[in-house]
């Protein structure tokens, strides 16, 4: 299908206004599809703020600010612009305020644009904008059922550079490196050269930093952070040892903003237990901001946490080998759920050995937990299809397969991955490619906006449907390849790879009973079954069937 600018522009804003005005969606983090955002590189909505601090443009390529920024994704929040996706939670990186001067890690000068390296935990860093701007985008999020995840770094402060100095000794090591050989070599040490780790296994008490206390009174806010420190101590019971001040600093998102959970960033490089102590600090936030704004608590208000456990795949279960004949287990360690990073390589078989082997292990060893499937990521060298050759298939397999899909920007746009001039994870973190969408460009073998399409349809009758994530799998027949998800009485029957040009017959026999008349989700079309089967139109190679 061919799509001018503009028709393409008018399907999008027809299929988002839709979406806002049908019923409320089921919800089930288990079966979220989590839209993962580097918010500097996603939509600038504020040209002024694109340099703060004194930063410069003169970063190596796709390592500096490029003005994304909370009005930027806020302003796609209200277009409507996630809604036609079905994505019903948004995962952005930290918008703390990073560190102010760029530095070197021998890929070539880098800001810290990505979140990753904290200065003050407490402040929205003005290259993303401000506190309003913050709780503008939560509550425009909310107004449409999305949830918002929050990346929260406990493990290192960002890179000392001649702006920004060391936390003192008490806070942070600085050696020796991780040789990532067992726990000491993975937990007790830097992550990299210049990356302080913080002391999270000590209980002794600390003071603040001088250099956070000076910029706190020349802010005009010491008075309070102090008094909300010393209130948070008093009513835990905490000692003032640094993984309790992260905590406080942490939860206070929570509580002043109403996020909805946390995406916990180098969990293992972290003592297992930090992670259920932060738990119980959140949720009590949580608590107190839903006491507060009960008509804003969205469906059950569960507060949801996800893990990255570097290399953690679906079948490792529960137990993840630290090394040194030693095992974490961070479900139990406060996460409802850890991110796959098994799906780029599960991903080159074939559809049902990918969705059998998720949905046995779902039901199996992580019954009561879940997983966060992705074909790509920010830090992920190794991406499921880096040049966009095979948009729909990616497609297919994250957002069909059981667990919960994380879509990592553009994605659904087909942007590119293997940037030429960039080095490093940098590849992986262009611009969005919003003028490619506009344009409809044509790629070898297919165009920007049919592919955003697909993704839509996927996206929204998994939002429509439980069963795809939580649901029991089965396959029904080989060809073309159709199979089916319970979960009570949601029930779905897909196929995939289907031939075109010609009516074909879809099975649904012991799923629908004759007679049932039921929906394509993928080109509004219905049908009746008959004799076990529906004969579709044989428009599209992707049905989606449900009553």
């Amino acid at each position: 299908m061919k799509f001018t600018p503009i028709a393409l522009s008018l399907l999008l804003a027809a299929t988002c206004g839709a979406a806002v005005a049908a019923r409320p969606k089921p919800f089930a983090w288990e079966n979220a599809t989590v839209y993962f955002v580097l918010t500097d590189r996603f939509h600038n909505g504020d040209k002024s703020n694109d340099l703060a601090y004194g930063r410069k443009a003169d970063a190596a390529p796709l390592r500096g600010y490029m003005g994304g920024d909370l009005k930027g994704l806020t302003a796609k929040v209200k277009e409507g612009y996630f809604d036609s996706l079905g994505v019903n939670a948004i995962w952005l990186t930290p918008p703390v305020e990073q560190i102010h001067a760029g530095t070197d890690e021998g890929t070539g000068k880098s800001y810290g644009f990505h979140g990753y390296w904290a200065r003050d935990w407490t402040a929205v860093d003005a290259n993303l904008g401000t506190e309003k701007d913050f709780r503008d985008f939560v509550e425009a999020a909310h107004a449409r059922g999305i949830r918002v995840v929050l990346d929260v770094v406990m493990n290192h402060t960002g890179p000392v550079t001649e702006a920004d100095p060391v936390w003192p000794a008490g806070w942070v090591r600085t050696e020796p490196t991780c040789q990532y050989k067992d726990v000491p070599t993975t937990v007790s040490c830097t992550l990299v050269k210049n990356l302080p780790d913080v002391i999270t296994d000590s209980d002794k008490p600390v003071e603040l930093p001088e250099a956070l206390a000076a910029k706190w009174k020349s802010e005009g806010r010491y008075d309070r952070e102090v008094k909300e420190l010393d209130d948070f101590f008093a009513k835990t019971g905490y000692p003032r040892a640094p993984r309790y001040y992260l905590m406080k600093w942490h939860a206070d998102w929570v509580r002043k903003y109403g996020v909805d959970g946390f995406r916990g960033d180098t969990v293992k490089h972290t003592e297992p237990g930090v992670w259920k102590e932060l738990r119980a600090v959140a949720v009590a936030a949580h608590e107190e901001w839903k006491k507060a704004n009960p008509k804003k608590v969205l469906g059950d208000g569960k507060f949801y946490m996800v893990a990255e456990v570097y290399n953690y795949v679906i079948a490792h279960g529960q137990d993840f080998d630290m090394g040194g004949g030693e095992k974490a287990n961070f479900y139990q360690n406060g996460f409802d759920a850890l991110i796959n990073f098994g799906l780029i390589h599960d991903g080159k078989g074939d559809y049902e050995s990918l969705f059998s082997k998720y949905s046995a292990a779902l039901a199996g060893p992580l019954k009561g937990y879940s997983v966060l499937n992705y074909i790509d990521s920010h830090d992920d060298g190794n991406p499921f299809d880096a040049a966009r050759t095979r948009p729909f298939e990616s497609a297919n397999k994250l957002l069909l397969a059981p667990g919960a899909a994380q879509i990592y920007y553009g994605d659904e746009t087909a942007r590119r991955l293997d940037i030429a001039e960039a080095v490093g994870d940098a590849k992986l973190r262009s611009y969005m490619n919003w003028e490619e969408l506009k344009q409809n460009a044509q790629r070898e073998g297919y165009k920007v906006g049919a592919v955003r399409q697909h993704w839509s349809k996927l996206g929204l009758f998994r939002q429509a449907h439980l069963a795809i994530g939580v649901g029991a799998h089965e396959k029904l027949v080989d060809q073309p390849y159709t199979f089916k998800r319970v979960l009570g009485d949601d029930k779905v029957v897909v196929a995939l790879d289907v031939p075109t040009g010609q009516p074909v017959d879809i099975t649904v026999s012991g799923v629908f009973a004759d007679g049932t008349r039921l929906k394509d989700g993928y080109t509004g079309a219905s049908y009746t079954v008959r004799k076990g089967v529906v004969r579709t139109s044989g428009k599209a190679s992707t049905i989606l069937l449900s009553k």
